[in-house]
């Protein structure tokens, strides 16, 4: 007897159903989906592998991967998608890692599965992990190694048992996610027609937990403040204009500055730097602010607010000697796009389809990830979490608990799937 027809979703329609005909529609490919008998191995795949999971994921974990020095974990990585017997692995010159598991369709585009690989902590952080009680311990062993090894876990599992997916799969290891990485690594991706022209969605996983799907995308606008003078000494040269006094009252100006409450708009100030000694007026000081909003109008309103405090300022605290005069930069280090993904869009439905056939309960919510970039650009994408459970995040004591995380796996596997379709003998 030869292979039924893929079960699959068209990636495109001219007349989409509407919101609830697609969920029920979704509803019946993934219940379909979760009873074939390859589907329900793979779940039983992920109990039994589950120390080797939390080995791979503790692996990950010791290797370091500080900002804009992922290269050892990218390596590693690359590693072990080609033992998995994934093709054409490779890195690109920033260190993002690709491996793809071909399709049976080999004309239709990518379905995508990421996981960041970078860390927030610096290169000299002290790296320890072990286990405890049951938990996983180690920076960034639930932000993100979570979700690399939830990454290695689908790629194992559709290779240990030739799951057949119709649509091509591509698997992501991206850099530069975490701070003022700025979603450099996803950034560069959909700069690249191979594959901006190609992934028809993108599933992020980011961290632990299944109880929320990032389908809005927080925006984020960050600057470094600085102010330059003469300088001088703090008894013979008093009166020389002092650029932490022009950097305070900047501050206060700008931190006066109203917010909505809906959409919800923040600012915050989370460095301050300058001088040299208590008696010394110094040469420059600098700071650096966080803005965020659902809004781009609000983002663009807070950012001429901090360009109108600084013009403000300088000139009224420069002293009129050409040694007083004072001077202003204002740079962006930072800029994530906000944008949402519409609530018909099909990945939303598929997602969806997925809790209701596992039971779980997930609420949409707004948060900045890599998925910012491809919806900025109108692109399907949304980011889950890896399942089990973590704290800690950021921190040295950071921690993850397994328990649970086969849900988690559960539900990137059967939204895979669905996306892609499977031609199930």
């Amino acid at each position: 007897m030869g292979p039924s027809p893929p079960v699959r979703l068209p990636l495109r329609d001219t007349k989409p159903p509407s919101e609830s005909q697609g969920l029920r529609s979704a509803q019946q490919l993934v219940a379909g989906l979760a009873q074939l008998c390859r589907v329900r191995e793979a779940f039983a795949w992920f109990r039994t592998n589950s120390a080797e999971l939390e080995d791979i994921q503790l692996e990950a974990t010791s290797i370091p991967a500080p900002p804009w020095g992922e290269s050892a974990r990218s390596h590693w990585l690359a590693g072990r998608f080609a033992g998995l017997g994934l093709i054409d692995v490779h890195r690109d010159e920033l260190g993002n890692v690709f491996a793809i598991r071909p399709g049976v369709d080999r004309t239709a585009p990518f379905i995508a599965l990421s996981a960041h690989i970078d860390t927030v902590f610096p290169a000299d952080t002290p790296i320890s992990v072990r286990r405890d009680g049951g938990k996983l311990y180690g920076p960034g062993v639930s932000d993100n190694s979570s979700g690399i090894t939830a990454l290695l876990a689908i790629a194992g599992v559709l290779q240990a048992l030739g799951l057949p997916n119709v649509a091509p799969v591509l698997f992501i290891g991206n850099v530069g996610e975490e701070g003022e990485g700025d979603l450099r690594g996803m950034r560069h991706i959909y700069q690249q027609p191979r594959w901006s022209a190609n992934i028809a969605s993108l599933v992020v996983i980011d961290g632990a937990g299944t109880d929320t799907i990032i389908a809005e995308g927080l925006g984020s606008r960050r600057y470094e403040v600085t102010v330059r003078g003469h300088g001088g000494h703090s008894w013979s040269d008093f009166g020389v204009a002092n650029p932490i006094v022009a950097l305070a009252r900047v501050i206060d100006r700008f931190t006066r500055t109203p917010v909505p409450v809906s959409p919800k708009t923040t600012f915050n100030i989370g460095i301050i730097n300058g001088g040299t000694s208590v008696n010394s007026i110094p040469e420059s000081a600098t700071m650096r602010v966080d803005t965020r909003s659902a809004s781009v109008d609000e983002l663009d309103r807070l950012e001429r607010a901090l360009h109108e405090a600084v013009d403000h300022v300088i000139p009224e605290i420069t002293g009129r000697k050409k040694q007083e005069l004072l001077s202003a930069e204002v740079r962006v280090i930072g800029n994530r796009p906000a944008a949402d993904l519409p609530a018909d869009s099909p990945l939303l439905g598929m997602v969806r389809a997925v809790d209701l056939e596992l039971g779980n309960t997930a609420r949409i919510q707004r948060a900045s990830t890599d998925a910012n970039i491809p919806l900025s650009l109108g692109r399907q994408a949304i980011a889950i979490g890896s399942g089990g459970s973590g704290g800690g995040a950021h921190t040295i004591h950071e921690w993850y608990d397994p328990a649970g995380r086969d849900l988690g796996l559960k539900r990137v596997l059967l939204l895979t799937l669905a996306l892609s379709g499977v031609a199930e003998e």
